[in-house]
C-alpha cells in the first residue's frame, strides 16, 4: 500500500489493510519516508519501505491510497513509474479517492472503466478512462474506488482479485 508521508486518508488505508490482513495477505506500507507517518484523521502507522525501493516482482498488487496528502503527489514521477511497473508486470493496480489520477497520469486507465473522487473526474476522462459513477470499479487488473465511504468494498474487492 502506498501512502503520502502525511495526511493520507485514514479510512482508505486502515480499512482495506485490515480486510487484506484478515484474509491472510501480508501488507507492506510504502511512502516517501520510512518510519511513522500520520493520516489526515490523526492516526499513525509505520511506512516499511521507500516508494523507490518497491519491486513489483515481490508483490501481488499495488494499492495507492488517497487523502489530502496525495493531492500534490498524483503527478509524482516515482508514483507514476511504480504504477506503470506493476501494470507492465500484469499485477493488480488499484487506487482510491484522488489516487486514481496517478493511474490516469501513468496512462493505465486509457480505455478502461474507472471511478474516483469527483474532483478528479475530468482528469480521468481526459486521460481516456470510461468514468463510472459507482463506489468501486474493477476493470481487468485495475481496481479504482471513490473515497472513504467505499473503503470497505474496496478492501473486499482487492481480496477477491488477489484470490483469483
Amino acid at each position: 500500500m502506498v501512502i503520502a508521508p502525511r495526511d493520507f486518508r485514514d479510512e482508505e488505508y486502515f480499512k482495506p489493510k485490515a480486510i487484506l490482513e484478515k484474509a491472510g495477505f501480508e501488507v507492506v506500507t510504502s511512502s516517501f519516508k520510512v518510519g511513522e507517518v500520520q493520516g489526515a484523521g490523526g492516526k499513525t502507522t509505520q511506512a516499511d519501505v521507500l516508494v523507490s525501493e518497491v519491486k513489483p516482482e515481490e508483490f501481488q498488487a499495488v494499492v495507492f491510497v488517497g487523502g489530502p496528502g496525495m493531492v500534490d503527489l498524483v503527478n509524482n514521477p516515482d508514483l507514476i513509474k511504480l504504477a506503470k511497473q506493476f501494470c507492465e508486470a500484469q499485477k493488480i493496480v488499484s487506487a482510491i479517492c484522488v489516487a486514481p489520477s496517478i493511474l490516469a497520469n501513468a496512462g493505465i486507465l486509457k480505455g478502461l472503466s474507472a471511478t474516483g473522487w469527483s474532483g478528479i473526474t475530468q482528469n480521468l476522462l481526459q486521460k481516456g478512462a470510461n468514468v463510472i459513477n459507482k463506489p468501486v470499479v474493477w476493470s481487468g487488473k485495475v481496481i479504482t474506488a471513490e473515497g472513504p465511504m467505499a473503503s470497505q468494498e474496496f478492501g473486499e474487492t482487492l481480496v477477491k482479485a488477489l484470490s483469483q
